[in-house]
Parts: structure tokens; C-alpha cells; sequence
């Protein structure tokens, strides 16, 4: 296997254990193993443990902007709207992992700036503005239609999370293509 595959290899294992136990609560030697190499080895493709996490980021943030794009391609307004949710709703329960990373994410980022460290949240600032702007875009620059969609899009996260069952009554104000998929 190559570096890059390797390097590859690290990034899908770091989502997976960092989806799963946190920044703080993951340690590198469980990613390691998970790819199956030593712990040296994970360290000469990532300087740190934080790299691996922002790889981790910026390839959740990356494959949920692949995502939308995909579902709204060649459609406008509120077709992309509902095309999105719905790929939205395949993803998270295709791959709860995305999930469970963005959920890790957004904790990780408002510790990291609790503590005075600014720095971290950065590329995951600049990877989420990068999914507004083209969520604004497919959804016909409108400010109120991206707004709505991703506070929705943060309250199914917050509700997948919490594990709600699809057909619970918290689901039954959101549109057919934002409900979760039985």
C-alpha cells in the first residue's frame, strides 16, 4: 500500500474513532490499530493527533458537500431543497459515522476556543462556510431558504443523535424529505 492509500486508510479510521469517542476520549494508538500499523508509522503521515483530527473534518465536511452537490445538480430551488434532504437523510443513515463526526466536531471546536485556542476551529470554519456557500448557491442565493435549511439540517443532526426513531412526534414538523428513513 502506498503512503497516500495509507494516509487514506488513517483518515477513514480517525473518522470512525473520533465519531465515536471524541477528540479528547480517542487516542492515536486506537486509530493505529484500527488501520493496522504502528503508532510511529501513523505519526510520520500525521504530525499530531490534532492533524489527523482536522483531516478527519475537512473529509466529513468534504464528503457531506459532495453530498448536497450531487443531489441538487442540476436542479433549483425548492427541488434542491428536497433532493438534498432527502441524500442528506441516505447519508446519515448509510454512514452514521458523518454524523457522529460532525456532532464530535462542533464539541471539539467550542472546547478547543473555550481554552483559548482559536486555531483549531479554523478549517472547520472555513469547511463549513465552504458548505453554506454552496448550499446558498443551489438553493437560488436566497438567505432565508439556506438558513432554514441548515437549521433543520442542525436539528435532525441534534435529534439523530439523541436517537429519536423515525415516526416519533419530534420528527412530524419537518417536510417528507427531511424525516428520517424508516
Amino acid at each position: 500500500m502506498s503512503a497516500e492509500e495509507r494516509r487514506e486508510s488513517v483518515v477513514r479510521a480517525a473518522i470512525t474513532e473520533f465519531a465515536r469517542g471524541g477528540y479528547a476520549a480517542t487516542s492515536t494508538e486506537a486509530i493505529a490499530r484500527r488501520v493496522g500499523v504502528s503508532q510511529p508509522y501513523l505519526f510520520r503521515l500525521f504530525p499530531s493527533k490534532q492533524a489527523m483530527f482536522l483531516a478527519a473534518t475537512e473529509r466529513c465536511l468534504v464528503d457531506t458537500r459532495r453530498v448536497f452537490s450531487e443531489a441538487a445538480k442540476g436542479l433549483e430551488g425548492e427541488e434542491a431543497l428536497h433532493a438534498m434532504a432527502t441524500a442528506y437523510q441516505r447519508l446519515i443513515v448509510d454512514d452514521p459515522d458523518k454524523l457522529l463526526m460532525q456532532m464530535q466536531m462542533y464539541a471539539a471546536v467550542a472546547a478547543a476556543e473555550a481554552s483559548g485556542d482559536h486555531e483549531f476551529g479554523e478549517s472547520a470554519r472555513a469547511g463549513w462556510l465552504q458548505m453554506w456557500d454552496e448550499i446558498h448557491l443551489a438553493l437560488g442565493a436566497d438567505v432565508d431558504e439556506t438558513t432554514t435549511f441548515l437549521a433543520y439540517g442542525m436539528l435532525i443532526n441534534t435529534l439523530a443523535s439523541l436517537g429519536f426513531p423515525a415516526g416519533h412526534r419530534v420528527w412530524s414538523g419537518f417536510y417528507d424529505s427531511a424525516r428520517p428513513i424508516a
